[in-house]
């Protein structure tokens, strides 16, 4: 990537010509100066100046677009020399949302760390559809997804299976409607909530509840809404948040009931009740995702193995 082009990315990425010259190490000025020769020569601005936040013209985003192509190119010859070089070295970027990070891949990727340790790996968190684009960009080089309408869009691999409960403070008189249909945290841990005869309830049961919900974006917010409309409910909602942990642990304290999944649930949620659900939208499957028609490196495959292998 030539210093011009690197100057107009970084000013996209940065969002204003001041924060782009700190990280470039330049002075404003001379910053400015660079682009506008730049703009000089294409014969239009890249930069709509007069908007706050600063705003690329037509021109800029066809410029931006370009580089985003070349960086990728250099990405992918940086990663083909590496794996010529020592196929035990190199870097994985990896996008997931907090669900993933903090409950299923911390032990996973700490073996594969002992296991590679000259293998970089960086973790990016976002929501499930903003990751998918990152993917679908090729600033990630690996995610996680369960959206069947994401999910046909890249390479995949099966990696687990998750179920989604209905988590209802203890405390709530609703439980001596349709305690009968409750389990306890530990028979969640068990696996009771697996049993294939086991009763599951319908969400119009809780039409009344208030619902702690998650912001568009999550899955299990268009999960949520999608079993609401199998039984055609409007719900009662409470409050919406980012963090499915967030809305597990105001739970906790009985602001209201959430939707979880059964890998978060632990002996200790003892304040909490769980209703299995009768919906196939309760099950979900994690893949593994690569990106589209592109060159997936030694590193990167081996992080997909290796996940492969624990049995998610």
């Amino acid at each position: 990537m030539s210093p011009e082009m690197l100057y107009v990315y970084t000013i996209w990425q940065e969002g204003s010509f001041s924060k782009a010259a700190k990280k470039l190490y330049l002075t404003q000025p001379a910053l400015s100066i660079a682009v506008r020769k730049l703009e000089e020569r294409i014969g239009m601005p890249l930069f709509d100046r007069k908007r706050k936040p600063l705003c690329l013209t037509d021109a800029g985003e066809i410029y931006i677009e370009t580089a985003q192509k070349e960086l990728q190119l250099e990405r992918e010859q940086q990663q083909k020399f590496d794996d010529i070089k020592n196929l035990s070295t190199g870097s994985v970027c990896i996008g997931g949302t907090h669900y993933l990070n903090a409950y299923i891949l911390p032990e996973v990727l700490a073996d594969f760390s002992r296991r590679y340790p000259g293998i970089e790996l960086q973790i990016k968190e976002s929501s499930a559809r903003s990751v998918a684009q990152m993917l679908a960009d090729r600033s990630i080089d690996v995610t996680f997804n369960c959206d069947p309408e994401l999910v046909r869009d890249f390479p995949r691999y099966e990696m687990f299976v998750d179920h989604v409960l209905l988590a209802v403070p203890a405390s709530d008189p609703i439980n001596e409607r349709y305690g009968s249909f409750a389990l306890t945290a530990e028979q969640v841990v068990r696996g009771e909530h697996l049993d294939p005869w086991l009763k599951r309830i319908g969400l119009d049961a809780f039409a009344e509840l208030p619902i702690i919900l998650l912001r568009r974006g999550n899955n299990l917010h268009d999960r949520a809404w999608g079993m609401f409309k199998e039984v055609q409910v409007e719900p009662v909602i409470k409050m919406e948040l980012n963090q499915l942990v967030t809305a597990f642990h105001l739970a906790e304290a009985g602001m209201g009931a959430t939707f979880v999944s059964d890998r978060i649930v632990d002996v200790h949620s003892d304040s909490l009740l769980f209703y299995p659900l009768a919906s196939a939208l309760a099950k979900r499957t994690f893949y593994i995702l690569l990106p589209k028609d592109a060159y997936v490196p030694v590193s990167v495959r081996k992080l997909v193995d290796h996940v492969l292998e624990w049995g998610l």
